[in-house]
């Protein structure tokens, strides 16, 4: 944990984190992060900001190492819970289960509920994908236009009868096709992490402008469908581009001039009702300390009302994942 290069602002503001991870090792899968424990989360968020609850969510950990294989994942979920303890932070579990199993993956989601309950919140099954060589994409190397794929359409179609929630992680010329599962299933609540996904590694290293505008029109499209929700977070995202912008140590006052003008998009053509904020932690650490972290998104929304912002630090959250 990095020593917090500057103090909380309004530490009076309740906040709940609604997207961070913890690995006990980092598999070898995963080639942006490091090992977090439930121990460094609590330092993080006891930094001097009042983060109230927090969601977990997948990160391909701790697996079972038998049994059937559509089963294993859940090893990450009973992980998680045996760290916990009796801390109670973590409100909402947002956990991996192979939606190409089509309507089989009833099974694992039935399995989910029965362990964890109603703290258990939905799937995350990321898309992330690029047809460019050296572009990052999600660890399971997911095939281009998974979110057409009829069978894992099917296995979405599993969560909303159940109530769950559908993390999706895309980037940004893969929205279309979200707006498209969005508009065919409006009873599944879709929330999109990390901003939409506006990519800025390989080729789109030189034309972010260019990349900007597309992710602009593609997100303006996607609010029209009123099932999807906003997460506004992975500023240090590697490759979103920021840390090979800004540096390891920047105030929050420069990260917050460099993304405003996203962040503040978003806010402005989802509302605050279908935005919220989060660390995605330990990942954007490459950027910055957590409570720096805060103190940007914090900076970012300064002008907005008192009730504004609590929708997009609270209410969003607790309304979004019934935490």
């Amino acid at each position: 944990m990095r020593i917090p290069a500057e103090p909380a602002l309004e530490p009076e503001l309740a906040i709940i984190d609604t997207h961070h991870h913890l690995w006990a090792v980092l598999p070898d899968s995963i080639a942006i992060g490091r090992p977090y424990s439930i121990d460094e989360f609590h330092r993080d968020v006891r930094g001097g900001h009042k983060v109230i609850a927090s969601v977990f969510v997948e990160c391909s950990g701790s697996y079972r190492a038998d049994g059937p294989e559509h089963l294993r994942p859940m090893g990450e979920i009973e992980w998680v819970l045996r760290q916990e303890g009796d801390n109670g932070l973590m409100s909402g579990l947002i956990g991996f289960a192979n939606l190409q199993l089509g309507s089989k993956v009833g099974e694992v989601l039935d399995a989910y509920l029965a362990l964890a309950g109603t703290r258990f919140k939905g799937v995350r099954h990321g898309v992330v994908w690029d047809p460019h060589p050296g572009v990052y994409v999600a660890p399971r190397k997911p095939p281009p236009h998974l979110l057409v794929d009829p069978s894992y359409r099917k296995g979405v179609t599993e969560l909303a009868r159940r109530d769950l929630v559908f993390e999706a992680w895309a980037y940004f010329h893969q929205l279309a096709e979200l707006a498209e599962l969005a508009r065919t299933q409006p009873d599944v609540q879709i929330v999109l992490c990390h901003l939409g996904g506006p990519v800025a590694m390989g080729p789109y290293a030189s034309r972010r402008d260019e990349m900007l505008h597309e992710w602009r029109r593609a997100l303006s499209a996607l609010a029209r469908c009123p099932n999807v929700v906003m997460k506004l977070g992975a500023i240090g995202f590697p490759p979103f581009g920021a840390p090979e912008v800004l540096g390891p140590r920047c105030s929050s006052e420069l990260i917050a001039e460099y993304w405003k003008p996203e962040i503040r998009f978003c806010i402005e053509t989802f509302g605050p009702e279908r935005c919220m904020f989060e660390s995605n932690f330990p990942v954007d650490d490459a950027l910055c300390d957590y409570v720096t972290l805060w103190n940007v998104f914090k900076r970012i929304t300064s002008d907005l009302t008192h009730d504004e912002r609590k929708t997009l630090f609270e209410n969003t959250a607790r309304r979004t994942y019934r935490l």
